[in-house]
């Protein structure tokens, strides 16, 4: 046998594997993600800001008013009004936007003048609507007492308001266009009914054109809707309970305008509640 020449170098044998091929295919993909180390929770101030930035944001472009906190303003002998909503006059109105809505507070044997009524409506050149909240109220020949309602189309004469008693009434004006042979109508409580939209919410249309509707809604305790978006601006006026609409909760005679292309997120009661809504007729729900 010939020796191996000393500066020959032996063939070196492969190392054995350092991990098991069966283990190496547990520190690739998709497994691997699965041993990283979570990132620690938010913190409470954190999430709480978090919250609050997402509410804000939600609620930016809403228009929001507290009856308890709004100015009144004397316009005549036993009247005041509470302004709303106004429309600005530098821009287009968008779908459904009123041209302005009013709360008037009239003393008991009070007439509210014409003139008052059509500061803002260009001479009866308007549709307008009432709704009475609390009292009662005489018009065109009818006594009307709560939650009855009236709708006045563009071009009729703007009648006057008498208070039978100590009242509340809700008077919004709109830019709408009156339809041929439209006329102004009533819509009285007593003999309207509750018709069932869905478990725990009654509906009650009070005016519609197109897709656009005036309503009244009465809503059982814990009743909620999913979250939607507006095609039309939406008026609520709360006339009895409590109602989260995400983070704004309205009270009694609260009003909130939610702009056509907003959305809310939360629309839930504890208490239940009626309120007064203008705005689209089918509600456009949404994915959370």
């Amino acid at each position: 046998m010939n020796p191996t020449p000393k500066n020959e170098l032996l063939p070196i044998g492969r190392p054995p594997a350092l991990v098991d091929h069966d283990f190496e295919l547990l520190l690739q993909e998709p497994f691997a993600s699965a041993w990283e180390t979570p990132a620690p929770p938010a913190s409470l101030r954190e999430r709480l800001a978090q919250r609050l930035a997402a509410s804000s944001a939600v609620s930016a472009p809403m228009t929001t008013r507290r009856h308890r906190r709004l100015p009144r303003m004397a316009v005549a002998a036993g009247v005041q009004v509470q302004d709303l909503y106004r429309a600005a006059s530098d821009r287009a109105l968008r779908p459904g936007e009123p041209l302005r809505a009013r709360l008037l507070e009239l003393a008991s044997g009070a007439t509210v003048p014409v003139q008052v009524l059509d500061d803002g409506a260009a001479a009866g050149r308007c549709h307008r609507e009432l709704l009475v909240l609390s009292g009662r109220v005489e018009l065109a020949g009818q006594t009307l007492s709560q939650r009855d309602y009236h709708v006045l189309p563009s071009g009729q004469p703007t009648p006057t308001l008498h208070a039978a008693e100590h009242t509340l009434l809700f008077w919004r004006e709109s830019a709408l266009e009156a339809l041929p042979g439209e006329a102004a109508h009533t819509v009285f409580d007593a003999s309207a009914g509750w018709p069932e939209l869905a478990p725990g919410i009654r509906r009650r249309i009070l005016w519609q054109r197109g897709t656009q509707a005036a309503m009244l809604y009465h809503a059982e305790p814990g009743a909620m809707l999913p979250r939607h978006d507006h095609g039309h601006d939406e008026e609520c006026l709360m006339l009895q309970g409590e109602l989260f609409l995400d983070d704004v909760l309205l009270q009694t005679f609260d009003y909130q305008l939610a702009p056509a292309g907003s959305e809310h997120i939360v629309t839930q009661t504890d208490t239940g509640v009626v309120i007064y809504a203008h705005g689209d007729i089918e509600l456009h729900f949404l994915r959370m």
